[in-house]
């Protein structure tokens, strides 16, 4: 197969088998059928390590203050998203961009089995266990966030506009059910004989496992050449964000959206910690929230596609931050000793990312210009990688006062950002 001039071992003859399988079973090529397990394979993933409920409680159990907390989504987040402009000058030449993908899993890895091995190593030094964690997340959001324009360049190469729609409803369908998985198998860990750390130690190792059979397996893909482009400096990258922005007027409507919505979460980290140590629900709770979205995010990425496919992604943004509104109000109406009932602020917090995050992908690669796609997305994510530390602010004001103004603030900058929403384009 044409995989050799990148660089890349044939896969075995066992997974070849299954590939072929699966290729005639769903009648999807092969780039197709890597991009769908990718996202299966993560969103597991994703599952074991979920920000908002598995990462913040466990950082809570640990001692972390609200500011600390707070930082969870600026490094998870934010280390993904700031690297990708200086990513853009840099792989701007290559004829294929898969390479770069291919080079980061390793660093990915890595800090995978770092997280494990710190929670067994650090497991009597608290302090020092969460120093080494947040480490540990900041180089794994890194290498991501080196990995992350490849992925969108070889996606946008390999996945016809026609079917992108279909593509990333078909991965967050099936990659939720997955996620679902992972939610049992936490709620079980987490209720368990075994003594805190090394359950999350057992929940991270999972993560780590499935985590790293996705990222491999997107690397297989068979990416088309670039045509010949001349080298880019990361200061001309730097220098040509004003005019990239002002002179289009469709990616200026969603640059300001997109920072509008990273600067309007900064209550979101806060859900889980706001259940346990307000509300007064129990640890093992968090694998029903876990669960619980599990089974609403598959459903909800359904419906997400089919509104993608007859009214657009503008829609679909609009009605998200809709949910996310009501997400925050409900966390404010919880009463304490509310229970399980608290899971619907979960529920309507996972429909809107969901819609967010299937919005999102489609508009970016309908606006960004084909030949300077990498500078588009590599202009917007760092911008909002810059906003996306807000919630850090929002864990001072939670330490200094209460979550309930922090959700109060949250969702008024919501219905602001969803006014914005309504000037992204209607075509895409």
């Amino acid at each position: 197969m044409a995989r050799y001039d990148l660089g890349m071992k044939p896969a075995s003859n066992l997974l070849e088998s299954i590939f072929v399988r699966l290729e005639r079973l769903f009648g999807w090529n092969r780039n197709y059928l890597y991009g769908v397990l990718n996202g299966w394979f993560v969103s597991m993933g994703d599952g074991f390590f979920n920000q908002s409920i598995v990462l913040s409680s466990f950082a809570a159990s640990l001692g972390a203050s609200n500011s600390v907390i707070g930082a969870l989504p600026a490094i998870t987040v934010g280390g993904w998203l700031l690297p990708q402009l200086l990513v853009a000058s840099k792989i701007r030449h290559l004829p294929r961009k898969i390479v770069i993908y291919q080079k980061t899993a390793f660093a990915r890895t890595a800090s995978m089995i770092f997280i494990v091995l710190s929670s067994v190593i650090f497991s009597n030094n608290h302090t020092l266990l969460l120093v080494m964690f947040l480490l540990g997340l900041l180089i794994n959001s890194l290498a991501s966030g080196v990995s992350g324009l490849p992925w969108f360049e070889v996606a946008a190469k390999t996945i016809p506009a026609a079917e992108r729609s279909r593509f990333f409803g078909i991965r967050n369908l099936w990659g939720g059910l997955l996620a679902l998985l992972a939610g049992f198998l936490v709620k079980s860990i987490l209720a368990s004989s075994l003594v805190f750390p090394f359950d999350y130690t057992l929940i991270f190792a999972l993560g780590a496992l499935v985590f790293t059979l996705g990222w491999n397996v997107y690397g297989l893909t068979i990416e088309p050449p670039d045509p010949p482009q001349d080298p880019s400096r990361f200061r001309d990258e730097v220098r040509a964000i004003p005019n990239t922005i002002m002179s289009d007027p469709g990616f200026r409507a969603y640059v300001m959206y997109r920072v509008a919505t990273a600067l309007s979460s900064l209550a979101d980290p806060f859900f889980t910690v706001y259940a346990l140590r307000v509300i007064g629900l129990p640890k093992a709770s968090i694998g029903n929230f876990l669960i619980v979205v599990g089974i609403v995010a598959p459903l909800s990425n359904w419906v997400w596609s089919v509104v993608a496919s007859h009214f657009g992604s503008r829609r679909i943004i609009r009605y998200a931050l809709g949910f996310s509104i009501a997400a925050l109000v409900t966390a404010l109406l919880m009463p304490k000793g509310a229970g399980d009932w608290y899971a619907l602020v979960f529920v309507l917090s996972a429909v809107a990312q969901a819609g967010l995050n299937l919005g999102n992908a489609n508009h970016i690669l309908g606006v960004a210009n084909p030949q300077a796609r990498g500078r588009y997305i590599g202009t917007v994510n760092t911008l909002v990688g810059i906003a996306v530390f807000m919630p850090v602010l929002g864990g001072k004001l939670a330490d200094a006062f209460n979550y309930q103004l922090v959700f109060v603030i949250g969702a008024m900058a919501y219905v602001g950002t969803w006014f914005l929403a309504g000037k992204l384009r209607r075509d895409v």
